[in-house]
């Protein structure tokens, strides 16, 4: 613990973690408060899994784009018409009551209109900390976001069942709006400036650790979601039990992140750290009860923060600075095309076989979370005794000779 607080000592990381947190801590919210909303409204699990879907299509698809963007605009401006087109949508999804076609739309633009506060900060991390404090800042990110995860689901159940699920969500509006204003004003985000990047958008894909990061990143992202879905179809939308396993399953993974953030990261880290995840969520099918969900889900949690600091390592050792951004857009891309599969497939599989069927397809996208690196361990750099720090970028020297 004492390292990581030297680290929250340096200057300029703690704001940036604080701030960056805060405007994405209502994407720990929205997705259980439009479920809880719209299965409120259209009493349909399958048509809320459909609207959330749509919201995570347009921001796999917008993740490369605004990251490119901000090596060629700057990060405010993307960040700033992104922020007040996203909230502007979400406050319509609230208030307005529309047909479910509507919403998938306005879902999408949503979507597509995600601030892309993740690409940026995890692009500003290698230029505010020195190459040995890299790997520990991105494990100390990853456990940090678990307080999107541990208080905004249950924020968002307390507020949508105690107040109204529309004040859930405006809430969360509250959050992104607050939290990017916050990002934006930071010294650090004007000084990072991005450098314009010279290969085609998608090339970065063509590097084997980016792949692998984005494969496996769909996955165990899919199977929060669809755990995300049956545990609140297992209590129903009238309990707060959902919320509090939620919120253990995330806690879970801030114990792990805290306690395996300074493993040595081989060629088997990933896969061993999605075995947790899986062997969590299979012991999960066993029963939906309030204290065996708990226990299993803080077992699986365990695994979640420490996989996701594996993902950002490998990539941020594999690409150059200027493809950082666009790199992880691409990774943040595959996670929400698997927040979308998840979510939708757990709709519809509640609706026709309940809550466990949701549970079973989330240990399913996991064990293929396991298979996928172990498989491709070759692909994996071995960054034991090596710092993270991307590739420098480097330019012809023009140089005169007389």
């Amino acid at each position: 613990m004492s390292s990581y607080w030297t680290l929250l000592k340096t200057p300029g990381v703690a704001r940036v973690i604080a701030a960056q947190l805060t405007a994405r801590f209502p994407f720990g919210m929205l997705s259980l408060a439009f479920l809880i909303h719209i299965e409120q409204v259209y009493d349909s699990y399958g048509s809320a899994g459909l609207v959330l879907g749509a919201m995570s299509i347009g921001q796999a698809i917008a993740g490369p784009l605004t990251s490119r963007l901000m090596g060629r605009w700057g990060m405010r401006p993307v960040i700033l018409a992104t922020l007040i087109v996203c909230a502007s949508s979400i406050v319509t999804m609230a208030l307005v009551t529309l047909p479910i076609y509507a919403l998938m739309a306005i879902g999408l633009v949503a979507g597509l209109s995600t601030p892309p506060i993740q690409p940026a900060v995890r692009t500003i991390y290698p230029k505010i900390v020195n190459s040995r404090q890299l790997t520990p800042l991105f494990s100390l990110d990853a456990s940090a976001q678990e307080i999107i995860w541990v208080l905004g689901p249950v924020i968002a159940t307390f507020v949508a069942i105690q107040v109204s699920s529309v004040a859930g969500i405006l809430l969360a509006a509250v959050f992104l709006v607050g939290g990017g204003v916050w990002f934006l004003a930071l010294p650090e985000v004007g000084r990072v400036r991005i450098p314009r990047s010279r290969r085609k958008l998608g090339v970065v894909l063509k590097r084997p650790p980016v792949l692998l990061s984005t494969i496996v990143g769909f996955m165990l992202v899919a199977a929060c979601a669809a755990v995300e879905a049956g545990v609140v179809a297992a209590f129903g939308h009238g309990s707060s039990d959902s919320g509090w396993v939620l919120g253990i399953f995330a806690a879970g993974s801030l114990i792990g992140g805290l306690a395996l953030g300074h493993a040595p990261i081989g060629p088997w880290a990933l896969a061993v750290r999605m075995l947790i995840v899986t062997v969590g969520l299979s012991l999960a099918t066993l029963g939906l009860s309030f204290w065996w969900l708990a226990a299993t889900l803080l077992l699986a949690g365990i695994g979640i923060a420490p996989a996701f600091a594996v993902l950002f390592g490998i990539v941020s050792a594999s690409v150059k600075f200027s493809d950082t951004a666009e790199a992880y857009g691409w990774v943040g891309t595959g996670q929400l095309m698997g927040a979308a599969m998840g979510s939708a497939i757990a709709g519809f599989m509640i609706d026709h076989s309940g809550a466990g069927a949701a549970i079973l397809v989330a240990a399913g996208f996991a064990a293929l979370g396991t298979l996928i690196p172990a498989l491709g361990r070759r692909w994996h750099p071995d960054l034991r005794g090596r710092d993270a720090s991307p590739i420098p970028d480097t330019a012809p020297i023009q140089v005169q000779v007389s």
